[in-house]
């Protein structure tokens, strides 16, 4: 096995240890993810609506 494929899979195995093992930490770090984004795409709209106003 390549390095990148091993890497993948022990990143794959952490991420499913994390969400058995703790699942209400992991809903609270996905959704702080999926708000970090909405606040980038909220800013980037604001900027272009101000850009082309």
């Amino acid at each position: 096995m390549d390095v990148k494929k091993i890497l993948i899979v022990a990143g794959v195995a952490i991420v499913l240890f994390y969400v058995i093992s703790q699942p209400n930490s992991a809903a609270n770090a996905v959704q702080g993810i999926f708000g970090w984004l909405r606040d980038g795409a909220e800013a980037i709209i604001t900027f272009l609506r101000s850009l082309f106003a």
